[in-house]
């Protein structure tokens, strides 16, 4: 009899390329091995690749984003539509984390959406108390919180050594989006 699946929670943080490019390599892996992965994209509304591959993937790679076209640019006080649309998108991650469908969910940009106080402590929390124990949770962004490092099973942090941004190279499809 093969063992249960033990889920953890893993966060990938840090300034550095990569985040949400390795939460998109371990679904592509889960898919080869027949797990679904639901993927909450906070903050993001652009066209990524991922979104077509992801269509070519279904069901085994679902992803919602949450964000509006642009970027959020938090200056001051969070803009109310990208609070609502944070909150709404937490909630559906929560019932797609309980809904018993997937064993992956990530929670990408997540960490950038409380860094901008668009999401409170208190409700990600929630959502990782309720978390089953053999779902996996992937939370992404720059500026993990403390108490994520903490609750975290997993932590990598991205640091940029080198990168070509530095030079003018904008972001280009296929590679950052």
């Amino acid at each position: 009899m093969a063992d249960k699946f033990k889920g953890y929670v893993q966060v990938y943080t840090g300034n550095g390329k990569g985040k949400t490019t390795a939460a998109l390599g371990l679904a592509l892996r889960a898919a080869g091995h027949g797990l679904r992965s639901y993927i909450g994209q906070f903050l993001k509304g652009q066209d990524y690749g991922e979104l077509v591959s992801s269509r070519k993937l279904k069901p085994l790679i679902t992803i919602a984003q949450f964000g509006r076209k642009g970027f959020v640019h938090v200056t001051g006080n969070p803009d109310e539509e990208d609070i609502r649309r944070a909150r709404e998108g937490l909630e559906k991650c929560r019932r797609a984390m309980l809904s018993g469908d997937f064993t992956i969910i990530v929670l990408d940009e997540i960490n950038v959406a409380l860094h901008f106080r668009l999401l409170k402590e208190k409700d990600v929390h929630t959502l990782l108390d309720q978390r089953p124990a053999d779902v996996e949770v992937v939370l992404t962004g720059r500026y993990a919180p403390a108490f994520l490092l903490k609750r975290a099973d997993l932590v990598t942090e991205m640091n940029d050594k080198k990168h070509y941004y530095a030079h003018g190279v904008r972001a280009r499809r296929g590679i950052e989006k």
